[in-house]
């Protein structure tokens, strides 16, 4: 009877989620809001990467202008994947990740990152907030409507609920 070894965690990067940051000044900006990498490759001065293990949450901002004014504002509340698990691919992210919430347009950015702040004045650390939350805050903001509040309670909560399990 043969045996298979228990597989081994990869040590090279190959389970990471990468975000490839790009700044140049007043022209393409693209920033983390949050997010706890667990790298950081500088290529050069405009471009750094950031590798993220699995199941690690962020929120990828990407902004861009050109002599008319902003063309095009981003933000993405990303969950990085494992390779066993789908992904959906998102510019800047290699090879993908899942996406809990996108905001496209600079009113629903600035209400979002309202939103984040909000939460964060709870000392509540926004990579910790339950999936479902930023799930309902896409929906919410599809439709135009408010998203409900993030409170401590619902995080207490949200914890208990992963504490057994559920």
């Amino acid at each position: 009877m043969t045996t298979l070894a228990a597989p081994v965690p990869a040590t090279d990067g190959s389970e990471m989620t990468q975000v490839e940051l790009v700044w140049v000044e007043q022209q393409t900006e693209h920033w983390l809001r949050f997010g706890r990498e667990v790298r950081e490759q500088i290529l050069d001065r405009r471009r750094r990467i950031l590798f993220f293990a699995p199941d690690a949450v962020f929120a990828l901002v990407r902004w861009a202008s050109n002599d008319h004014g902003t063309i095009a504002s981003r933000l993405d509340i990303l969950r990085a994947a494992r390779r066993s698990e789908g992904y959906q691919t998102v510019p800047t992210v290699s090879p993908g990740a899942e996406i809990l919430l996108r905001a496209a347009g600079w009113p629903k950015v600035s209400q979002l990152l309202e939103h984040i702040e909000a939460i964060e004045a709870q000392d509540i650390d926004p990579c910790a907030v339950s999936p479902d939350h930023w799930r309902h805050v896409q929906n919410r903001l599809a439709v135009g409507a408010p998203p409900r509040r993030y409170t401590r309670t619902r995080h207490r909560a949200f914890e208990r609920m992963r504490e057994i399990g559920a």
